[in-house]
């Protein structure tokens, strides 16, 4: 029987231990359950001596864990996935390092999933890969003799062709990606980044928006990342009577709350964004001690220089910032770098007066969408958003739209959310949920996993059940 085999480079594996899973996990576990299905990635454990793969059954699912040596994934991981490729695919080009021997090790951490993965593969299988630590994936399973349907996913911008080209495997990279019968990726933008770069640099003939590259076509297509809008909506309304929604409310005293929510990265333009905060409350001060602004930013890859600095320059901003405007009774800034609870964190969202998603650059940015979700729709708070965020593309009719090195601009924008009045807010906030109810995770899944049927179809494989 035909399968979808999902692989990652994490897997998510149901735990109650640990923080719930977010939209799009949630959305591909499902998929997976309604059929026959099988998720491989990395298990999280790093070994002298990795085996093959193991793999757990739940009813229908199956997944697939495999170990990897500490020098391979330190490599392969930090070294080249985000050392190399975040940075780059984020513009950020002074923040990119290339080591040969990372390279090396991201390509044999490739190949070792292609050799473990293969050994479970049946007929008719189809695979779809996700993420930019996988790129060469696709190609790896080609050399072995893997004829079935792949896809790729990118979940991260796709940078224009002269920003790629810095990389000096920028030509192995677009080779990888031709391997693919189907590549989705964000946004427009970065659907035609990545065409213009496969026809430049990696050799491929457009045809619209398929590539023909060594009598093989490749489909390509925009698949929006989305969330299940009417599912996280609930989930916010019910939530925002919670102990911990209800503490927090406490806390802020009558005053309104400007939030921000994502994982501790250099791409999310966070020092930025106090900078704007502080502004804020400089050049409008009829908002001191009316508004705190709560950022919540988990600590990510800590063990790599750049974050350790950017989570010293957060701290520091904090405390400059409460030191110059705080009061005995009010604290304008609170900076939490632990996890919250997704439950939690819909019901923080549906609290906020104004969500803060303002990234330098973002492949989408679920947040801004589930900020919106997430809101009374009698009264509803405002989002900024910054128009380098992919969801910028569904939002921007009724977002505040900034760009975030415009620090005076993004300051006068949350004076704009503070001070909008209800029906505006109605308006802009019904403007952001019409494409989120139109588009939601599951069509995003359905559409992309359909796509891979017709290919399937088409070179005489047996299709997936979705």
């Amino acid at each position: 029987m035909a399968r979808l085999v999902i692989v990652s480079n994490r897997v998510s594996v149901p735990s109650s231990r640990r923080v719930e899973a977010g939209g799009l996990t949630v959305v591909l576990r499902d998929g997976l359950r309604r059929a026959e299905g099988l998720w491989f990635g990395w298990s999280g454990e790093l070994t002298d001596h990795p085996g093959p793969a193991k793999v757990t059954t739940r009813g229908k699912m199956s997944y697939a864990l495999l170990d990897l040596k500490s020098a391979d994934y330190r490599g392969y991981y930090f070294g080249f996935a985000n050392g190399s490729l975040w940075p780059l695919f984020h513009y950020r080009l002074g923040l990119m390092e290339w080591k040969s021997e990372h390279y090396r090790a991201y390509r044999a951490v490739n190949r070792h999933f292609a050799e473990e993965l293969i050994k479970l593969l049946r007929p008719g299988d189809q695979v779809w890969v996700h993420d930019y630590q996988l790129i060469p994936l696709g190609e790896e399973l080609r050399k072995l003799g893997y004829k079935g349907t792949i896809g790729f996913y990118l979940h991260i911008p796709f940078p224009s062709g002269d920003v790629v080209e810095v990389l000096p495997a920028h030509a192995e990279l677009g080779k990888a990606l031709l391997a693919y019968d189907l590549i989705g990726v964000q946004t427009d933008r970065d659907h035609h980044a990545m065409l213009d770069f496969l026809e430049r640099w990696g050799g491929a003939k457009r045809e619209g928006a398929d590539l023909r590259y060594a009598g093989h076509v490749i489909r390509t297509g925009v698949y929006r990342a989305a969330i299940d809008t009417v599912g996280f909506g609930k989930e916010a309304a019910t939530a925002i009577g919670s102990q911990d929604v209800r503490s927090l409310e406490s806390s802020l005293g009558g005053r309104m709350l400007l939030l921000g929510i994502e994982r501790l990265d250099y791409s999310k333009g966070l020092p930025l964004r106090f900078a704007a905060y502080e502004q804020l409350l400089a050049g409008h001060q009829d908002w001191l001690r009316k508004v705190i602004m709560l950022q919540i930013a988990p600590v990510s890859r800590g063990e790599l220089a750049q974050y350790r600095t950017l989570r010293s320059d957060l701290e520091r901003a904090t405390g400059r910032i409460a030191g110059r405007f705080a009061a005995p009774d009010w604290n304008p800034i609170r900076y939490v770098n632990q996890p919250v609870p997704r439950k939690v964190v819909s019901g923080y969202l549906r609290l906020a007066q104004v969500g803060l998603v303002t990234p330098l650059r973002d492949g989408m940015n679920l947040v801004a969408k589930e900020f919106v979700a997430a809101q009374d729709p009698d009264d509803p708070g405002v989002l900024v958003l910054s128009r380098f965020a992919g969801a910028c593309e569904e939002l921007g009719e009724g977002a505040l739209l900034v760009n975030p090195l415009d620090i005076e601009r993004t300051a006068d924008a949350m004076h704009e959310a503070l001070s909008m009045p209800k029906d505006e807010r109605i308006d802009r906030w019904q403007r952001c949920m019409e494409p989120l109810r139109a588009w939601t995770a599951r069509t995003w899944y359905d559409a992309f996993v359909h796509r891979l049927d017709e290919i399937s179809a088409a070179k005489g494989s047996l299709p997936s059940a979705a």
